[in-house]
């Protein structure tokens, strides 16, 4: 199903009202607490109406795949590279965007203290010269950002490209030091934040860490300013 004028029209409201800040206000967006599946013939929503991905499924107990990511210096690596570290990837549409920007802050300023032991990466279709200026901007040093804009590899490999937007399924997983998928959200609403405290619980037990002393419970339905 090709998406229609409207959903794309809504989409790029959406994607183009983003802007990145050094003083991040977080909004009031809602946490999806479910998962969708990835790979050919699944769906996930924006505002309801489907999308289709397309790809190669990936679920937990699955090892990551040797698919190809651009880093900042253009060179190609894939997250298989990674293996030894616990790490949480954070896959996002595009940064410029209201929700992804939401998402990127909240791994890289509310993971208190997991940065220390765990690798924080997020991966989405901009260019790394866009996620070059994005990070930049919004003073964000803590996270390694790499790019599946040369043709969506990466999001076929897993089962998370939207092609008919060449966008990838927000999503957020934690993999092991073995390169083992422990845990895997596939948002299904793209208009939605992940949860990301469930995220970071996953990586601190995967990792041996205890929980924080102060510790925040999971978002019941948002994921806005209190944070």
């Amino acid at each position: 199903m090709k998406p229609t004028h409207s959903i794309i029209f809504a989409l790029a409201t959406v994607f183009l009202t983003g802007c990145a800040s050094n003083s991040f206000m977080y909004k009031d967006f809602p946490v999806s607490k479910g998962s969708a599946e990835a790979g050919a013939g699944k769906t996930v929503a924006f505002r309801g109406s489907p999308l289709k991905l397309d790809g190669t499924p990936i679920k937990v107990g699955d090892t990551l795949r040797d698919a190809k990511l651009a880093g900042g210096d253009l060179k190609l690596l894939s997250l298989t590279e990674g293996k030894g570290k616990v790490r949480i990837i954070s896959i996002v549409p595009s940064l410029d965007t209201k929700v992804c920007e939401q998402q990127t802050h909240y791994l890289s300023e509310k993971n208190r203290g997991l940065d220390r032991d765990v690798q924080l990466i997020t991966v989405s279709v901009d260019t790394p010269f866009a996620q070059k200026r994005f990070a930049d901007e919004a003073n964000i040093h803590n996270v390694t950002f790499l790019s599946d804009y040369r043709g969506g590899d990466f999001g076929r490999a897993y089962g998370l490209l939207i092609p008919d937007l060449h966008l990838l399924a927000r999503s957020v997983m934690v993999v092991d030091k073995d390169n083992v998928v422990r845990y895997l959200q596939v948002v299904p609403e793209l208009a939605s934040m992940p949860d990301m405290e469930r995220a970071f619980e996953e990586a601190r037990k995967v990792a041996g860490l205890p929980s924080p002393a102060s510790a925040m419970p999971s978002a019941s339905g948002s994921m806005g300013g209190g944070y």
